[in-house]
């Protein structure tokens, strides 16, 4: 799906998102960023994210091809500049592998960060770490 929304736009997107997940997606959804996963603390994540922005409220959509080895306790979250922010901190990562859509909390401005992790909360490592653009 990541190759997908950078190639198409505006209505298009959002009927390609209605789709393709079960989620509040309306009509003038907009991409805020994107990028693809890579592993780390030597665990093996891959796979595309995207954050979009509707009109009610902010989404992370982890792509088809999302997947995580495994790990305990995986929480998902933003950061900027190689640092994980405990306080932008969405969700725990409800499975390992493909298509999931979580929302983004109020107090969380996704506008602000330029990294989506995977973060093991108990041991304090990241497990995956995306570039956002």
């Amino acid at each position: 799906m990541h190759g997908i929304l950078k190639s198409i736009g505006g209505a298009a997107l959002a009927l390609a998102l209605l789709f393709s997940v079960s989620a509040p997606v309306q009509a003038g959804s907009d991409v805020v960023s994107s990028g693809t996963f890579r592993g780390a603390s030597k665990h093996v994540t891959s796979g595309g994210i995207t954050v979009v922005k509707t009109a009610t409220g902010t989404l992370v959509i982890l792509d088809q091809d999302f997947s995580l080895d495994g790990a305990p306790d995986p929480k998902l979250g933003f950061g900027k500049d190689g640092k994980y922010d405990s306080a932008a901190k969405i969700a725990h990562l409800s499975k390992k592998t493909g298509l999931q859509v979580y929302k983004v909390p109020a107090g969380v401005d996704a506008s602000k960060y330029n990294e989506f992790y995977v973060w093991c909360e108990k041991f304090s490592v990241p497990l995956g770490v995306a570039s956002l653009k």
